[in-house]
């Protein structure tokens, strides 16, 4: 008995890590692609569902898809009921693992296994390494099988077993909480969905499935249960998005179960009528994943026009709440949940990033209205509040740089990702930068109001009117990261304009002086300022540089509209 428990933990091990070691590697080489798909896909319910199917089915892993769905919705790329065709799609696709597990291919399993350590012991580029761990956790997964195979065949004459078994498949309700738990423990519906396929096909003493089709599928229904209850506890938390994706994949497995509970027997006989003939151990590892197949694509076919009505229930069930006013520092889209899920994680920060922009612009235009406030009492309030916003703002980028060094540091971004990635870290540095020089004229400006001897009103026209030309040109710079089209003329010609503001400034300043304009004392002041000003214009041709050259930021995004000509850059 120790030695069939521990075969059947170790097996299972084998299987999981399998399973999941060519999830991420699959994930790492196609991961992109698979977010692109589901970007262009999505507009229609049908195409959704189908986007939703392919890529789990390439990925092997419903979780991916749907955190990359959990991900969308929450930048505002796609709407729920979007994701929830992709979730439905997604239901679909996880059930071609149990059909690769129904072939026979246990002579060939060690091939496999050689061959995907071989091709990722010698590989030099990570692309080919990731091929070579896929193959590898392919094999795996079969060694898992088998051991989990050989280690059950004596249960199959244990008469004590066999009682038990047979009061699970006289009594359906008692499977689908066996099968819920199951899937509660090892939290994986497709591990133990290849523990049911494995179990019914050993022999019992007539010849036949100890367990047989009718006692399999009210397990398969737990299992798909039990599989919801994992993601309703990985959602605890987790924004309302993320709990009304977990609560429509529930809706979607709890109502196929209570459907299917009282036509097992009918069922039953239309699996085995569809399956391959031939002795029922032998079959019935391929009829399980073929009632596993038909239970989420009738599903699938009763919910897709109702999709709506999925909506309404789970909006009912995650109400929305009233709404509270975020800090400035507080991200908006980072999840933390999300880091390992790469393609999810660097759509997130690119739009975190876009947030950081906006907000800096948002106080840069505070500041100008500020300076053109005549009543001083109220002038000096608004730009100390301002000063004290673009400090917060300093904890948000923070947040972003850490989110990308954890991301950094999982070592699962490939040459391409880490070369953008490190292009928006850049972007991130010339924002902080601007911030913090905004934050040091804001600084000025207080102590300098504070003092008898203060700024002209040209002197603070000058100042306000740079302000705004920069966050005219930020905004352009925005439009670009958003994805928008923006004439690089209009861009380009902002930025000389920019380079010749400081020796502007400075020769009005001193012409100021020279009239008696402007107190001489407040000269070195002055200059503080416009030096600042520069600073803010280098880093905001930087950013207009990076974001129109090597940073593109349509790599982060999917569903972006994109040039009838593919081959050239959206902002030339």
């Amino acid at each position: 008995m120790l030695q069939t428990i521990l075969g059947l933990l170790g097996g299972l091990a084998l299987f999981i890590f399998g399973m999941n070691l060519m999830s991420d590697s699959l994930q790492s080489v196609a991961g992109s692609k698979m977010k692109q798909i589901l970007g262009f896909l999505t507009k229609n319910p049908i195409l959704g569902v189908i986007a939703g199917a392919l890529c789990t089915a390439v990925l092997q892993s419903s979780s991916a898809t749907t955190v990359m769905a959990i991900g969308f919705v929450s930048a505002g790329l796609m709407s729920l009921p979007q994701a929830i065709s992709v979730i439905l799609g997604a239901n679909i696709g996880t059930t071609i693992t149990a059909q690769i597990l129904a072939f026979k291919i246990s002579d060939y399993i060690y091939v496999f296994v050689f061959l995907g350590f071989f091709i990722s012991f010698i590989a030099k580029s990570k692309k080919l390494k990731y091929w070579g761990q896929t193959i590898f956790g392919f094999g795996l997964l079969f060694v898992g099988i088998e051991t989990m195979g050989d280690v059950m065949k004596p249960l199959a004459y244990s008469s004590v077993f066999t009682d038990m078994i047979a009061r699970v498949a006289d009594i359906p309700i008692l499977g689908v909480c066996v099968g819920t738990l199951m899937t509660l423990v090892v939290q994986s519906s497709s591990a133990t969905i290849a523990v049911l396929q494995n179990f019914a096909s050993q022999a019992g003493a007539d010849g036949s499935s100890i367990l047989g089709l009718e006692g399999a599928i009210p397990i398969l229904l737990g299992d798909n249960i039990g599989t919801t209850i994992t993601a309703l506890i990985a959602c605890i938390g987790q924004s309302k998005n993320v709990k009304r994706t977990a609560v429509a994949h529930c809706t979607f497995n709890i109502s196929g179960c209570l459907l299917f509970i009282w036509f097992v027997k009918p069922y039953a006989k239309l699996i085995e009528y569809i399956s391959p003939k031939g002795d029922e151990v032998d079959v019935i590892s391929r009829q399980i994943a073929n009632a596993h197949t038909i239970f989420n694509i009738t599903m699938t076919v009763i919910w897709l026009p109702l999709i709506w009505l999925m909506v309404k229930v789970v909006m009912r069930i995650v109400p929305d709440k009233e709404k509270q006013s975020r800090s400035l520092h507080e991200p908006c889209y980072l999840n933390q949940k999300l880091v390992g899920q790469v393609t999810a994680a660097l759509h997130l920060t690119a739009k975190e990033t876009i947030h950081y922009g906006e907000t800096s612009r948002e106080l840069m235009i505070r500041l100008c209205d500020a300076l053109s406030e005549p009543n001083l009492k109220k002038c000096k309030k608004d730009i100390a509040g301002i000063e004290s916003d673009f400090a917060q703002c300093g904890a948000l980028h923070d947040s972003i740089v850490d989110y990308l060094a954890q991301m950094f540091s999982g070592g699962k971004l490939d040459e391409h990702q880490s070369s953008q990635t490190a292009g928006l870290m850049c972007v991130l540095g010339d924002i902080d930068r601007m911030n913090k020089q905004c934050c040091e004229i804001a600084v000025i400006l207080q102590s300098a109001l504070e003092d008898k001897k203060y700024f002209s009103g040209e002197a603070l026209s000058d100042i306000e009117n740079a302000l705004k030309s920069f966050a005219e040109t930020y905004e352009l710079i925005l439009g670009v990261m958003r994805g928008e089209q923006t004439e690089i003329g209009l861009l380009s010609r902002r930025r000389d304009k920019l380079l010749d503001l400081d020796i502007d400034m400075r020769l009005a300043h001193m012409n100021r002086v020279a009239d008696g304009k402007c107190d001489a004392e407040r000269t070195a002041a002055f200059g503080q300022i416009v030096h600042g000003i520069d600073r803010i214009g280098v880093s905001c041709i930087h950013i207009a540089e990076a974001v129109t050259g090597k940073v593109n930021m349509r790599d982060f995004f999917a569903g972006e509209p994109l040039n009838d000509d593919e081959t050239e850059p959206a902002v030339v």
